[in-house]
């Protein structure tokens, strides 16, 4: 990996544990191995490397998430496959926890990428949603768009749980309870 890779993904891992405000250019060069230097040489600065950092974190999740849903099966096993998909729970997600980051929501080039890809995801979901009503996999009284968002939260939320009881079952229950919510409404 080279010195512009490590500074990203330094970044992104410190942005993931620590949050914006505990990412100094310091702690990025001391994970990174780099010098203030490279760093500067590479960026501008914090907020650049910050923004190139999200964005990568952000297409990360988009590209496993369209992994799925372009993958085989039927529209609700994609959906289910999705949300069951082996994640660090007690971690959280690494875009997700950037919401509640003041510092990052603040600014409207670095929430951009977090707001893009959760928008992403909502139409994504609602895509299959749709197409399973249309297959007949779900009854026509699903709402593809609100339930799309719902999952997104679940998935979110799964997260902050998981992490307020220190155990990744939470997690799963949350996954659990949403699908059966689904299964009310499978054909």
């Amino acid at each position: 990996m080279d010195t512009k890779e490590r500074l990203i993904e330094s970044t992104r891992e410190l942005l993931w544990e620590r949050g914006y405000v505990g990412t100094s250019p310091k702690a990025i060069q001391q994970r990174s191995g780099t010098g203030q230097g490279s760093m500067y040489h590479h960026f501008r600065g914090k907020p650049d490397l910050a923004l190139v950092a999200i964005t990568r974190s952000a297409e990360e999740l988009r590209d496993r998430a369209e992994a799925v849903f372009s993958g085989p099966g039927t529209s609700i096993e994609r959906i289910t496959a999705y949300l069951r998909r082996e994640r660090d729970a007690l971690r959280g997600c690494p875009v997700g926890r950037l919401t509640q980051d003041p510092d990052v929501m603040a600014d409207p080039e670095l929430r951009c990428p977090v707001e893009a890809v959760f928008a992403w995801l909502r139409v994504r979901f609602t895509g299959a949603l749709t197409e399973a009503r249309e297959n007949g996999e779900m009854d026509a009284a699903l709402d593809p768009a609100a339930t799309a968002t719902a999952l997104v939260a679940v998935l979110q939320g799964g997260y902050v749980l998981a992490r307020a009881a220190a155990d990744p079952q939470v997690y799963a229950l949350a996954v659990d309870g949403a699908l059966s919510l689904l299964a009310v409404h499978a054909h």
